[in-house]
């Protein structure tokens, strides 16, 4: 794609996300103490403030497959859900393009329902008419492997275990395009056939301009899925670039692969602050 023709679809700039955890330290108290705290209005004990992210930029591309890695709490799922409207910035700005959708293995869908009814209702939410989620149906089914050993479309998704119910929220929302696709850990689940599939669909909604972010604890699924990454750690972008390098560089940085750290290219400038964002391991 040539650099003329780049049509950004995320902005997050200088993006900041904090919020509160409440409870006391041990889990000790009792409801006649919070009662007297309310009564009093005297502040709760134990309640502490969490940065999550701190000052994160970039800017994503239609087109772009880009994975987020980082320690576990580094802020990957958190960035996911201010990107996709769900989680307020409390300093900094995210602009989107169309509207992302976010999914997750926590995604709602409604456990006594069956699979059957779960697909219909989950296309409507994404915007689709029914028309289009009957004439899609089979294909969804099928994508999703859920019937390969029994009928279980027709059981009610509590009778699924967390990986068919992982399956069938990303067979859903891969049945239509968008103009961002957000993925938060959906795909660690399934067999190697399921996520070839998985793969084979991401590559797909790209080819329809669309842009695609994934979480995944997977270093190989976002070298393999992924052409750049970011690289999230205690809440502050360490590196962007190619999927390959920031994954080595990262790797290193863990101690799970030994070696020197590639040398990282420039990334592009934020467009609302216009400043370059980090492309090498900061200390």
């Amino acid at each position: 794609m040539a650099e003329t023709e780049r049509v950004p679809t995320v902005v997050v700039d200088d993006v900041h996300i904090t919020y509160k955890v409440h409870g006391t330290k041990g889990g000790k108290g009792s409801a006649t103490s919070a009662l007297s705290r309310i009564v009093s209005r005297r502040p709760s004990p134990g309640v502490r403030e969490v940065h999550a992210v701190r000052g994160v930029s970039f800017v994503a591309y239609k087109g772009e497959a880009i994975g987020l890695i980082g320690s576990n709490g580094s802020g990957k799922s958190t960035l996911l859900k201010a990107v996709a409207g769900l989680l307020p910035a409390s300093r900094g700005k995210v602009y989107t393009r169309g509207q992302p959708s976010l999914l997750g293995v926590n995604a709602a869908l409604m456990s006594d329902l069956t699979g059957e009814r779960n697909v219909i209702l989950g296309g409507l939410a994404m915007g689709m008419t029914r028309e289009q989620v009957r004439s899609r149906y089979a294909d969804i089914v099928e994508f999703s492997g859920i019937n390969e050993k029994g009928d279980f479309i027709t059981l009610p998704m509590r009778t699924y275990s967390s990986g068919m119910g992982a399956r069938l929220r990303f067979s859903i929302a891969a049945a239509k395009a968008h103009d961002v696709l957000l993925i938060d850990e959906a795909l660690s689940t399934g067999d190697a056939r399921f996520q070839n599939r998985s793969k084979e669909r991401i590559a797909e909604l790209r080819a329809e301009a669309g842009t695609v972010f994934l979480v995944s604890h997977s270093n190989r699924t976002i070298t393999e899925t992924c052409d750049r990454a970011i690289w999230l750690e205690s809440g502050t972008l360490r590196m962007d670039g190619p999927a390959a390098e920031v994954v080595a560089a990262y790797e290193e940085f863990t101690g799970k692969k030994p070696g020197r750290k590639p040398a990282a290219k420039t990334a592009g400038k934020t467009a609302a602050a216009g400043a370059v964002a980090p492309t090498r391991p900061t200390t």
